[in-house]
């Protein structure tokens, strides 16, 4: 009887031992999460590592990421969603609109968190900001124009013409480049939208809206945010200001922004995958995270306002 007790309790302890998220304490689930930036810049950059700092405070050594870059490319989005589609990943975090848009059309069912999109509902991507109703949530980057008007009103009080220039591909900055247009217009200015194809036509553009414009107001564009430098190369000789619509577009090349942190913006996206994960909830029910005007911070370049021969205005002070 000894003999069958002892071999008993060696099946017993084997079988625990090989069960790594069984009730005998083999171990807790690591998660692995899949990560698709759509290019490379420092705002996208950041959002990234904000996300997976949150998670990491979260979980320590719990956690796993495929961090993936589109360059830019959406045939490249859809290639590394599939990947992670067939690797069964237990989350998608997809940084920018077109990232998000290529996770869902890849998915219904592995949750998807989305950073760096402006508008969820006008992208097609969720039923409403407060229930999403489907496998995706997120934090959105929607910056109020009401701050960058106030703004374009310090820096350049004489101007009548506003120029946008925008990727002509990216919805997002259509979304924002349309809402801009509308309350810059309602303030009596004159607006133009610039749109680009790609780098190869920007310099040709900026030349045109800067020509054409007092002053530039810069929404959040991947494409531009990946050529600020083109833009100051054109801009600051010309005498036009450019506001940013976010802080590492200003601290590149642009004179100005109210801005939102986009590690913020990461780590709140990371802090709703940790309620997915761990805490059951459903991307379905979980609300779009806006931040609020009285969540930006005025950011300035100092050496464009310099090289501008610019000060800060009184009223910004």
């Amino acid at each position: 009887m000894k003999k069958v007790l002892s071999l008993l309790l060696v099946v017993a302890m084997l079988a625990c031992a090989t069960l790594v998220f069984s009730s005998c304490g083999g171990g807790e689930k690591t998660y692995n999460i899949g990560i698709i930036q759509l290019a490379q810049h420092d705002a996208l950059d950041a959002a990234t590592e904000g996300f997976k700092a949150a998670l990491t405070e979260k979980l320590g050594d719990k956690v796993r990421f495929d961090y993936q870059n589109a360059q830019g490319e959406q045939n490249n989005c859809t290639t590394i969603v599939t990947k992670f589609v067939n690797n069964k990943v237990d989350l998608i975090m997809a940084n920018a609109t077109n990232a998000v848009v290529a996770a869902r059309e890849a998915t219904e069912t592995i949750p998807i968190v989305g950073t760096s999109v402006t508008d969820y509902v006008g992208s097609g991507l969720v039923d409403s900001n407060e229930k999403p109703g489907s496998n995706v949530t997120g934090v959105s980057d929607m910056n109020p124009v009401s701050n960058q008007l106030a703004l374009i009103e310090a820096f350049a009080p004489d101007a009548e013409k506003i120029g946008i220039i925008i990727c002509a591909a990216e919805e997002n900055s259509k979304i924002q480049a349309d809402e801009a247009k509308a309350a810059f217009e309602a303030e009596g200015y004159t607006v133009t939208i610039y749109y680009a194809n790609d780098s190869s036509d920007l310099q040709q553009v900026v030349t045109k809206a800067v020509s054409e414009s007092e002053v530039i107001y810069e929404p959040t564009d991947n494409l531009i945010a990946a050529n600020v430098d083109i833009l100051r190369d054109i801009a600051a000789p010309a005498g036009v200001v450019v506001i940013a619509g976010e802080e590492s577009m200003c601290k590149a090349g642009c004179v100005a922004s109210y801005s939102l942190s986009y590690y913020d913006i990461g780590y709140q996206a990371g802090l709703q995958a940790y309620d997915i994960l761990v805490n059951g909830k459903s991307p379905a029910d979980m609300p779009i995270k806006i931040f609020g005007a009285d969540e930006l911070t005025l950011i300035t370049n100092e050496e464009v306002m310099a090289e501008m021969n610019i000060t800060l205005p009184d009223s910004l002070k």
